[in-house]
């Protein structure tokens, strides 16, 4: 056998014919086992059941505590990513447009993974201690987006 001669394995696989009979394995019953609900058509068992036994999720106890509700999420963009862009000031719309973050409605912090060499003005909501140092060591400008009480009224 040569290398050209093997082929592909095919990604459309074959469909169960059940219910025809004994020899092809599916026969009788059509693998659903003997009787009961489970081999009625229609039949779908709801996610996390154990035939009536206390469910997993009910015998393990609940620990910590997570106030998803209030945290406040940024969309992370990291010094290197900054580095590759060719203007001289980064904002939202820059980066989205870069496609570094999905829209200009989400807040955006800026970490200092990697290297930047070149001066630029980066506008954003948050940066980390390391990121705010390598921007300004390379020349370049940090301006945080404060929204006052005032603005956050209007909208």
């Amino acid at each position: 056998m040569e290398t050209y001669q093997i082929k592909k394995p095919s990604s459309v696989k074959n469909r169960k014919r059940v219910g025809r009979g004994h020899s092809s394995g599916q026969g009788k019953t059509c693998g659903r086992g003997q009787k009961g609900q489970g081999s009625r058509s229609g039949f779908s068992m709801r996610p996390g059941f154990e035939g009536g036994q206390m469910p997993f999720q009910r015998r393990v106890p609940k620990r910590g505590f997570n106030n998803k509700i209030f945290a406040t999420n940024y969309e992370l963009v990291n010094v290197v990513q900054l580095a590759k862009l060719t203007v001289s000031t980064v904002d939202k719309e820059v980066l989205v447009k870069a496609g570094l973050i999905k829209c200009t409605n989400s807040k955006v912090k800026v970490l200092g993974n990697g290297e930047i060499t070149k001066a630029i003005k980066v506008i954003a909501d948050k940066f980390s201690e390391t990121a705010a140092s390598k921007i300004t060591k390379a020349g370049g400008e940090v301006e945080i987006i404060n929204e006052t009480k005032e603005t956050k009224n209007k909208k």
